[in-house]
């Protein structure tokens, strides 16, 4: 007997292989690679193209509104094997607002893919020299 819902998964995996073999043995319902724990945007596109080959749809983890939301979008919106849904944080995030704009907002169910050159977004630069940490001289 299965389970009467969708499972989703492979957040946290990062060997082509395993996603080869996670997508054959149909492992999971829904496809969901995180662009940066699995190596980037080109890998994670690999991965949806396999799941597209096994007709699984793709969501891609994003834990939070770091810039990995702005890295999820984009893929999301140029795969066609594209879930109906965005994993998008509902958890307030005042680091990332101070991180980069323009900061993805939802309205009415719906986030928008930044637009504008390369990934969409300013990243502030004070922001990151105050991030800035010197372990040596």
């Amino acid at each position: 007997m299965g389970l009467c819902l969708p499972v989703a998964g492979g957040e946290r995996d990062n060997d082509l292989a395993q996603w080869r073999r996670m997508v054959a043995m149909r492992a999971v319902d829904i496809v969901q690679p995180d662009v940066c724990y699995v190596g980037g945007l080109t890998r994670a596109l690999r991965v949806a193209a396999l799941a597209a080959e096994a007709h699984l749809p793709v969501v891609p983890h994003s834990a939070n509104l770091s810039l990995v939301a702005v890295f999820t979008l984009h893929p999301l919106a140029a795969i066609p094997n594209a879930g109906p849904y965005v994993e998008f944080s509902i958890e307030p995030n005042d680091w990332a607002r101070e991180l980069y704009a323009p900061f993805p907002e939802v309205h009415d169910g719906m986030v928008a893919v930044p637009a504008g050159p390369g990934w969409g977004v300013q990243v502030n630069p004070d922001w990151l020299e105050a991030a800035e940490r010197r372990l040596s001289a």
